[in-house]
């Protein structure tokens, strides 16, 4: 392990499994986990501090922000990536044609395909910016598919739906946190905080372009959608908030406060850093594989799938290795607190 990453680390993870499962759920840092004890203390005690704290789900978004590289005002928070996919999906006319790679993960592709009067198009990652036409509204793909860690290449796509005029969504779940990503080229972003951003379930990021903002309707505006949302308890909302904040749900506080000290920890090391870890040791992990004859998905990712060993999952975990069968593959992924003792630790196991 790099000893920045060690030194930085070492207080906050004592998992006592061969954790290779980020692409399922991250590992909460010790501090996120405390900040989440004293929110749930304070409620039990009945005490305001137990309300949960606005003013934290605020820097926390600032913090997804200059992780993503957009400016603050084009953050919405909120509950699960298919609720954001389903607010831009409500956006579409109907008959609008929605273009998506073959297999990508669910939350962004049945948000569209529930409305019943769009036209869903599927082509292959590799050759998703080829299939971009005059007629495609949107393109809705993952920076890194989920079940295999293949990479888009979201310039082309990018390029693509510039010169066809069509929008563009990207997941960032699988990226954002060990991959540099730059949000700002892109209409709308979507991003778990529950992966690779170390949080919880129940925090999501919803970006969107400051023109694209009035291309939505905040459907689910409830009072924190409003400019001052103690002014906007009761009765019809005066005023909607500027920026992507009208898009916002009522935060899940819990995860909100664990999200804190989870992105700070991923600012202290630096997702350049991060991301130069967690790809050593998926190099190592494919290496290992080559040696062993086993032929995993190419690529660069921090996550590793090979194909027909999804049946070797189960047999991992029971001796404390935990991955995930996706796909019929054996999914590992390797993030901040993944070791090289780890990584040969499920190389023995498999050989």
């Amino acid at each position: 392990m790099d000893l920045s990453i060690a030194e930085a680390t070492r207080a906050e993870f004592s998992h006592s499994t061969t954790y290779l499962n980020t692409a399922n759920c991250g590992v909460l840092p010790g501090s996120a986990v405390a900040a989440v004890r004293e929110l749930a203390e304070a409620a039990a005690a009945g005490i305001p501090a137990g309300f949960g704290d606005f003013d934290r789900v605020n820097r926390v978004r600032a913090a997804f922000a200059r992780l993503v590289g957009v400016d603050v005002g084009r953050v919405a928070i909120g509950s699960a990536v298919s609720t954001h996919v389903g607010l831009i999906a409500a956006s579409l006319p109907p008959g609008a044609e929605v273009l998506c790679p073959e297999g990508d993960f669910a939350s962004v592709i049945n948000p569209f395909l529930v409305r019943g009067d769009l036209k869903l198009r599927f082509a292959p990652l590799d050759a998703l910016a080829e299939a971009v036409g005059p007629d495609t509204a949107l393109v809705s793909l993952s920076a890194v598919q989920s079940s295999d860690g293949r990479i888009a290449d979201l310039a082309a796509v990018r390029a693509a739906t510039a010169a066809h005029g069509a929008r563009m969504l990207v997941d960032a779940t699988q990226a954002a946190g060990w991959l540099p990503f730059d949000a700002s080229p892109y209409d709308f972003t979507v991003t778990g905080g529950y992966k690779w951003l170390l949080g919880g379930r129940g925090a999501s990021y919803l970006t969107v372009s400051e023109e694209a903002q009035d291309t939505l309707t905040p459907l689910h505006a409830g009072w924190v959608a409003a400019d001052s949302m103690w002014d906007a308890t009761y009765g019809p909302m005066p005023r909607l908030a500027d920026g992507a904040r009208r898009f916002d749900e009522t935060p899940a506080f819990l995860p909100y406060h664990a999200a804190e000290p989870s992105l700070a920890l991923l600012e202290r090391i630096g997702v350049e850093a991060v991301h130069a870890h967690d790809t050593a040791l998926a190099a190592r992990y494919r290496a290992g594989l080559a040696r062993l004859g086993f032929e995993p998905v190419p690529g660069e990712a921090a996550i590793v799938s090979v194909p027909g060993l999804a049946d070797r999952q189960p047999a991992l975990e029971a001796a404390g290795v935990i991955a995930s069968a996706r796909a019929g593959s054996l999914r590992a992924s390797f993030h901040l607190y993944t070791t090289e003792a780890d990584v040969d630790r499920l190389l023995d196991a498999l050989s």
